[in-house]
């Protein structure tokens, strides 16, 4: 007889396992397990359990005017996976149901299934944030099973009668129910890790895709990047295609039915206008929402994740499967974590582009304020020495023509330390012929240094601001230094004078970035600032150091993989 138990109780549990795989697969199960389950799904899954628990009932063996069952195994797994309040509504269904069919045991056994659910429910909490092992359950289940054991005696009545039946039932069903137990929890566990790695797997993959189109959704998106993109992500998955639009075409795609879903084409797929339109995924489950009108079309489904630049749905990722498949959760978040990857590197590309013009703008405001204020004395200086002196008249006008050439010219792209010198001597020539003996230049500048590359008109501006707010408003001759040197990473430029110096207040506010005044002290130092953290990304460091009534000093250090070619 006992061994008769041992096999239909492992063929109960068989039958109570098979049912926890199905359910391990529901959404709501899944979410219960990461404690995110709402009231209607812990209801909903104490049903299910509870349902578990009567068809172990219904499934047991009649002896001895009893049920030899495999009950507790639905009960005492909802407890471990879902906690006391599930352990004890899936054993309060369970025992309810046994209580009503009747027999000596029924109060015992429903009595019993209850205790057994909310005790499981209390270790359940022990382990509500590292999973159970299965040599834990299996415990668990043994236990369990002695409690119900212990109910039994306890309640029913004659105690003979109940003395007799746990001696038949006591070890198959603690054995079996037990084990059954382990099984369960294993299968439940074993099934969501699966989930878990692939989805892992996915993140990996959509990571890697990610890398390898930075640079490329960096120049934005258009039928080029679009399909350097599309080719990336069709070789790194198993895809039947790959496609990228914008809000009105498509811009490429790549894979099956590329014959006939060609770049350029009008957006067809009525999923897709309703992505660019609402901002949510939309799926296409068949040939006629795709859209396509071609008979032997290959595609049979499609997923259509827009794409965004910050609250702008600027365009559409579509990944495809071919006949006989469809799109799977797992391509669901895949797409969606693309899309979302994607749509952060468009964002970032446009916030650089913006920064550029804001760099060009300021660099444009920046050679109006030189420009007039500059040609306008410079024209008085070559004026003075028209009759005093013709030859040096002439000399400063070619200096003059000189400084424009290069202002406009080397704005907005990268030069030499060397031009860029000769830039400011073309400049300097006309302030020198103005002060004559009030102003001294020194050059001090590395051979080295000099082919080494940056901005158009970073130390014009820096030397202008030196003779305005340094020097000239001091007394005696003023000392301009140029100095340049190759440091083992670095290339570092300074301009120092001997002027009046900068206050410790005005300071504070020129390293915070505060303009000072829009014409005064202020505007060309932080323009050039600005455009060094644009030009070399956060990289370059830009200094100011003032002592008031000795002089200046900006200092330039710019790493050497940037500056030289």
């Amino acid at each position: 007889m006992i061994w008769l138990l041992f096999e239909r109780l492992a063929l109960n549990t068989s039958l109570i396992i098979t049912l926890a795989y199905l359910v391990s697969k529901t959404k709501t199960f899944k979410k219960t397990l990461r404690g995110k389950a709402s009231r209607k799904d812990m209801v909903l899954l104490i049903c299910v359990f509870g349902a578990m628990g009567i068809a172990g009932t219904y499934t047991g063996i009649e002896i001895k005017g009893a049920l030899a069952n495999s009950r507790v195994v639905g009960v005492v797994a909802a407890g471990l996976l879902g906690g006391p309040i599930m352990g004890l509504g899936a054993g309060l269904v369970a025992g309810l149901h046994r209580v009503l069919l009747g027999g000596f045991t029924a109060l015992s056994c429903g009595v019993a299934t209850m205790i057994e659910g909310l005790f499981a429910g209390y270790i359940g909490l022990k382990f509500r944030h590292k999973r159970i092992k299965w040599q834990q359950s299996l415990i668990v289940g043994i236990v369990a099973e002695i409690i119900q054991m212990i109910v039994i005696l306890a309640i029913s009545r004659p105690f003979t009668q109940a003395w007799d039946l746990v001696q038949v039932i006591g070890l198959p069903m603690i054995t079996m129910n037990g084990i059954g137990i382990s099984i369960f929890i294993g299968v439940v566990q074993t099934a969501l890790e699966e989930e878990e790695q692939i989805a892992a797997l996915q993140a990996q993959k959509a990571l890697q895709i990610a890398n390898q189109t930075l640079t490329i959704l960096r120049l934005g998106l258009n039928e080029k990047t679009a399909l350097q993109v599309a080719q990336i992500i069709f070789d790194q998955t198993d895809m039947a295609a790959v496609a990228l639009t914008d809000r009105e075409k498509i811009l490429a795609h790549v894979g099956k039915a590329s014959d006939h879903h060609k770049s350029g084409m009008v957006i067809q797929t009525r999923a897709t206008w309703l992505a660019l339109e609402s901002g949510g995924l939309k799926l296409a489950e068949s040939r006629e929402e795709i859209g396509c009108r071609e008979p032997k079309c290959p595609l049979s489904a499609a997923l259509v994740v827009p794409l965004r630049v910050g609250s702008q749905i600027i365009g559409a990722l579509k990944i495809y499967r071919e006949h006989g498949q469809k799109i799977s959760p797992v391509d669901w978040e895949f797409g969606a974590g693309l899309g979302m990857l994607f749509s952060t590197q468009l964002e970032v590309a446009e916030l650089e582009a913006r920064a550029q013009l804001v760099a060009k703008a300021e660099l444009r405001a920046l050679q109006a304020q030189i420009n007039p204020h500059f040609l306008f004395n410079a024209i008085n200086t070559i004026v003075s020495f028209c009759r005093t002196d013709a030859e040096k008249a002439r000399k400063l006008l070619i200096q003059l023509g000189d400084f424009f050439r290069k202002n406009l010219q080397s704005g907005d792209k990268f030069v030499t330390l060397q031009e860029e010198c000769e830039h400011v001597r073309s400049y300097l020539a006309i302030e020198q012929a103005r002060f004559s003996d009030r102003l001294k230049v020194e050059e001090k500048i590395e051979e080295t240094a000099l082919s080494c590359r940056l901005p158009g008109l970073t130390l014009q501006p820096l030397v202008e601001n030196a003779l305005k707010h340094g020097v000239y408003p001091g007394k005696g001759q003023g000392v301009i230094q140029i100095l340049a040197s190759l440091e083992p990473k670095n290339l570092v430029i300074q301009v120092k004078d001997n002027g009046v110096g900068i206050s410790q207040e005005k300071l504070e506010q020129l390293r915070n970035g505060v303009k000072i005044s829009t014409t005064g002290l202020g505007i060309g130092v932080q323009n050039v600032a600005q455009r060094l953290k644009y030009a070399y990304h956060n990289q370059a460091c830009f200094t100011i150091d003032s002592t008031q009534g000795e002089g200046t000093c900006v200092t330039l250090t710019i790493p050497r993989q940037f500056s030289v070619e």
